[in-house]
């Protein structure tokens, strides 16, 4: 057996990945981390950078609960009473205490009736929408949706798949009108908050368009969001995309991985439901779940969210991620409005991006360029993610930088 014979391939696909400007390349390890000091926010040490402390404006946990001094606490004392591992899949000896306990709190946070917890918001996805799949189902999914919904539909294989132009409920009415006596079934599927840009799905108005439309289909319209960037980032209280727009998903799909700080995904919805997807989703059944550790970790995040704690960290988050967008609008970059913490700055060039990121790097500022074909040709953009660790001074800091490359 050898690879010999294949290499090649190998090293073209990934010279052709660096000539598109896709490629990942090497990844910066994180050394370790420095407190909050003197008004700024917590900064971070690089592999290879000399001890230079770095602001980092590209993490995804928006309220900054992994440093949380009380949910380190939950992770200690759980791992110190549970061991470090689950030793099995949960159908067999690997479900803990705090994994039930969590599912309760997740189904009571979202008003929901069950939860089930997966290894990843990734793994949720790629576990749960095939299950609702037959040979008799449209799938209906927005332009812009996540890797992990585009990878779910094709590991459907439904009847039909459309994608409707991102955010246009009127063509989301056009699909569903068309596909009337073609099948029996529709699962529309989107994310909550777009990963990319920071702006939501109107989940009211997408609820609104298929109750229009589901007595048509004999089995019905399922509606599936994935939250991930919305659920503890988005809402008066944290519950996401659905507390904002006052619309609710039959199947909403999160992350522990993100605003809660920790790992690990889950789904919600009605009892029936979970337990249909603990009888037969493969990514649940035989694969180990979070720690846990991890999971009463996740309990003291969620926990933090859901009482009045949580409240003034949501607070902070808006007040800096306003603060971000009007500063990035006075200095004349061009981002989107909104209230969530990510915020794109729009370069609509792969050069410039890629210049742009490297002057803030160079400034030991951590933020990630997004360029064709990752975002369409046109729409490249250097993506901001504001968290409740930052400090004003650290906003200041990062628009002063952007001044002086105007300059």
């Amino acid at each position: 057996m050898s690879l010999t014979k294949i290499e090649h391939l190998f090293t073209h696909k990934l010279t052709e990945l660096q000539h598109q400007g896709i490629g990942k390349g090497n990844e910066k390890v994180i050394t370790g981390r420095k407190a909050a000091g003197d008004g700024f926010g917590a900064r971070y040490f690089l592999e290879g950078q000399n001890d230079k402390p770095f602001l980092r404006m590209n993490s995804n946990s928006y309220l900054g609960l992994a440093a949380s001094p009380k949910v380190i606490k939950a992770e200690t004392d759980a791992a110190e009473k549970f061991g470090v591992g689950p030793g099995a899949v949960r159908f067999i000896s690997g479900t803990y205490q705090p994994h039930i306990e969590l599912e309760q709190k997740l189904a009571r946070f979202h008003s929901r009736e069950s939860a089930m917890l997966f290894s990843s918001a990734y793994a949720t996805m790629m576990g749960v929408l095939p299950q609702f799949v037959s040979e008799d189902t449209l799938i209906v999914s927005d332009a812009l949706n996540h890797s992990c919904i585009i990878n779910a539909v094709r590991l459907a294989h439904p009847a039909f798949k459309e994608v409707y132009a991102h955010a246009d409920i009127n063509a989301l009415d056009k699909i569903l009108e068309d596909h009337k006596g073609r099948v029996k079934r529709v699962c529309v599927v989107t994310d909550g908050i777009f990963s990319m840009r920071g702006d939501y799905a109107h989940l009211d108005k997408i609820s609104a368009c298929c109750k229009r439309h589901e007595e048509a289909f004999e089995e019905g319209i399922i509606t599936i969001v994935d939250d991930s960037h919305g659920v503890g980032a988005f809402g008066k209280t944290g519950r996401g995309t659905e507390e904002y727009t006052q619309g609710k998903a039959d199947i909403l799909i999160a992350t522990l991985g993100k605003a809660f700080g920790v790992n690990g995904g889950y789904v919600v919805s009605n009892s029936k439901v979970i337990a249909y997807l603990r009888e037969t989703s493969p990514f649940y059944i035989y694969s180990n779940p979070i720690t846990p550790a991890e999971a009463a970790t996740a309990i003291a995040a969620l926990d933090i969210v859901a009482s009045p704690e949580g409240l003034p960290l949501l607070d902070k988050l808006r007040g800096f991620s306003t603060r971000l967008r009007v500063g990035l609008e006075g200095l004349g970059y061009e981002t989107l409005a909104g209230e969530h913490p990510i915020v794109p700055i729009f370069i609509r060039d792969t050069e410039k991006t890629s210049a742009l990121v490297a002057h803030l790097f160079a400034h030991n500022i951590l933020v990630t360029g997004l360029n064709y074909p990752v975002v369409p040709q046109g729409e490249q953009e250097i993506r901001l993610q504001v968290s409740a660790e930052h400090t004003e001074k650290d906003i200041d800091y990062l628009l002063a930088i952007l001044v002086e490359y105007k300059q």
